[in-house]
């Protein structure tokens, strides 16, 4: 077990960084995880890319894989480090998955969301989908990182077990037009259905951002849009409710 008691160690300047800076976790490929219930998800199912685990010495995890570089901080330096405002004693370095598309899609069900930046709904959307069965999700039109502290927080371990993809518009629709997967899109067009009447044997739910829903871009290139049933006072959803509603209407047709 390696001691760290200076802030200004090589390693606790790459945790601050990794927490802060969305373009060095692409660079280096790594992102942070911020909690004790992250950590253990990270282990469970994604063990192999467990890079660091960063603890104080109340918090020291035993079992540790050999191949995971095992720190132990003192407390100050551990307030200094943890992106949280109340850290609770364990980090840990994770390296990102693949981030290729893959050639053709062998899932039923997932979720493309259009240019909603809000961390925590990104993270939530994942958690839901991962909840649902979802196969994997589409992060288009300057999403939230989806390897930001927030967002991984929101996602309470999702990230370990719901792929995802960042990409554009065009990529994912022609992915899931060769992949035989159509795209409903939830907005309110002239010929928009209720999302009770449609088959979800394999289909993708596409959701836009809370004030401006989806792009016109990703509009054209769904194969049909939705609506949810609501009381008619009220005007919509926020992004991580609707796609819920979406997400639970899909998977009933699971069994």
């Amino acid at each position: 077990m390696e001691q760290i008691s200076s802030r200004k160690n090589p390693l606790c300047l790459k945790l601050k960084k990794l927490a802060a800076d969305g373009g060095f976790r692409r660079e280096t490929g790594l992102f942070l995880c911020d909690s004790p219930k992250l950590v253990e998800e990270a282990l469970r199912w994604a063990g192999e890319t467990v890079d660091t685990v960063v603890t104080t010495p109340e918090r020291v995890l035993h079992n540790l894989p050999p191949s995971v570089r095992a720190v132990e901080v003192t407390e100050d330096v551990m307030e200094t480090i943890a992106p949280s405002k109340t850290p609770q004693g364990v980090l840990a370095i994770c390296r990102m998955p693949e981030a290729t598309l893959p050639e053709t899609l062998n899932g039923s069900r997932y979720v493309v969301l259009d240019g909603v930046q809000d961390p925590g709904n990104v993270g939530t959307i994942l958690r839901t989908a991962d909840a649902f069965w979802a196969d994997g999700l589409f992060l288009v039109n300057d999403c939230a990182d989806p390897y930001h502290p927030k967002t991984l927080r929101a996602g309470m371990g999702a990230a370990f077990r719901c792929p995802v993809w960042t990409c554009g518009a065009a990529e994912v629709a022609a992915l899931l037009k060769k992949s035989r997967i159509p795209l409903y899109g939830a907005a309110l067009q002239s010929d928009t259905r209720d999302i009770r009447e449609l088959d979800y044997t394999r289909a993708a739910a596409a959701i836009g951002s809370e004030g401006r829903g989806l792009s016109e871009e990703l509009l054209a290139l769904c194969t049909a849009t939705v609506k949810i049933p609501m009381n008619e006072r009220c005007e919509s959803l926020n992004a991580a409710a609707a796609a819920a509603a979406l997400l639970w209407e899909i998977a009933r047709g699971r069994g």
